[in-house]
């Protein structure tokens, strides 16, 4: 069945309050589908819906809910069974759960661990938000370098079963240093009595525990990796970024990317749970700049009275034209915005691309200014046509070049290139149309400045 016919059933179990049908429809559902139902459809029942599962499957779905709910589901439980079910999580979810709770909760849990979780936890939950530390978890497969692929495999049997992952075998010297890696696959075929140090890959993509989570994610997808080993300032191995929770952050960012392009600022939590202030607030910033920033194309339109009034017609092809000079800008800064995320484009770039930028702006400004002229004919005339043909390539120009040239200025400035969105882009490049197009009417036209 799908989910959508299991929450359906399960819904309707819920109402009936037929326990054996909801213990039924529970043990059917995927985990992460049972948290999807259990956060946005009965949030009122999480609690015993997540009692129907086995406790090791009850900390694996919990862990799919968003921080927002398991924190409000924390404060449900007694210490005992929260730090029964902080024992069952994986190690980078137990260390994220533990960091939402106050400084008493985390004290009464903590006596209530055993002592190597206790301090797992601590050293997990040391490391600052947005790192690759705050990200990985310290529950893999490390093997020494001079031990034979018999003796190794033995170990990964052994431990296999507590890692996040066992496909990638990662090799430490004495010290814990990584000293290299290699598959579970190239291990088995292997012979046994090889070392690991002869077969291992000495070359590694790493990262440091202070390294952003974005470069983590950009690392883990460039190079095609299930896992990322995550180094100390020694070089000691200390935990592993998985390819699932890189993928949690290349969509987190992704959507703050999204919002910063139509100047929302990010919701902590999802839409859906966000409260009505939190909506307000994170876009009322940004609208009431912009509405101070748009002042300057009105400036424009009446520092130019005298040529509108002269040629009224004019006045039609405004929009028109301060849109496509918007249009192009927006294309053009989302072009930038998205190559400077992926790492396709960097500052030094910005040079070839300028150039670029200005022989494609020209092609787009002559094919638009040519589309639009034979409108201004029929329109206005063959004086007015050619304000707006003239004007329709100069603005579309300027607008490109905005758009390029704006994620660049802000990245040299330390910001984050994506503030440079559609609708910033887009005021600026209307008051600039608006002040070309005037200018150009008044120049043709022979009207007084």
């Amino acid at each position: 069945m799908s989910y959508i016919e299991l929450a359906a059933d399960l819904r309707s179990a819920i109402e009936q309050q037929d326990t054996a049908a909801i213990r039924h429809l529970v043990a059917e559902m995927q985990l992460a589908d049972l948290a999807e139902f259990i956060q946005h459809e009965q949030e009122d029942t999480t609690l015993s819906l997540l009692d129907y599962l086995p406790l090791d499957e009850r900390a694996s779905a919990f862990g799919y809910l968003e921080e927002e709910t398991q924190s409000a589901l924390a404060a449900e439980m007694d210490d005992a069974t929260l730090a029964e079910l902080l024992h069952h999580m994986s190690a980078d979810e137990r260390a994220d759960l533990f960091k939402l709770l106050d400084e008493a909760r985390q004290q009464g849990l903590l006596r209530r661990l055993a002592h190597a979780e206790r301090e797992d936890i601590r050293k997990l939950a040391s490391y600052e938000e947005g790192t690759a530390g705050a990200l990985m978890t310290s529950e893999y497969v490390a093997v020494p370098a001079e031990m034979d692929v018999a003796t190794a495999l033995e170990k990964v049997r052994r431990t296999g079963p507590n890692a996040e992952t066992i496909y990638q075998i990662y090799c430490v010297d004495d010290e814990g240093r990584l000293t290299g890696t290699l598959s579970l696959r190239e291990m088995i075929l292997a012979n046994p009595r090889a070392t690991l140090a002869s077969l291992m890959v000495e070359e590694l993509v790493v990262a440091k525990v202070d390294t952003p989570q974005e470069e983590v994610a950009r690392l883990i997808s460039r190079y095609d990796l299930m896992a990322l080993p995550v180094t100390n300032g020694g070089e000691r191995l200390v935990g592993i970024v998985t390819y699932d929770d890189a993928m949690d952050v290349a969509e987190e960012e992704a959507t703050e990317d999204m919002h910063k392009s139509v100047s929302v600022g990010k919701l902590e939590g999802g839409l859906r749970s966000a409260s009505l202030f939190d909506l307000y607030r994170k876009r009322i910033v940004w609208l009431v700049l912009l509405v101070f920033a748009n002042i300057f194309s009105g400036a424009g339109i009446a520092y130019f009275e005298e040529t509108i009034e002269a040629y009224i017609a004019l006045v039609f092809f405004l929009p028109l034209l301060v849109d496509s000079g918007g249009n192009a800008g927006s294309q053009a800064a989302t072009l930038m915005v998205r190559g400077m995320a992926t790492g396709d484009v960097r500052t030094r770039d910005w040079a070839r691309l300028l150039g670029r930028e200005v022989s494609v702006a020209i092609a787009l400004g002559l094919t638009m200014a040519l589309a639009v002229s034979v409108v201004g004919i029929f329109r206005a005339g063959t004086e007015i046509a050619m304000v707006v043909a003239m004007s329709m390539v100069l603005i579309v120009i300027m607008g490109s070049l905005i758009g390029m040239i704006l994620p660049f200025l802000l990245n040299r400035l330390g910001w984050d290139p994506a503030t440079a969105s559609a609708p910033l882009v887009t005021s600026i490049a209307d008051a600039v149309g608006v002040l070309i197009y005037f200018a150009i009417a008044t120049a043709v036209l022979g009207l007084p400045a």
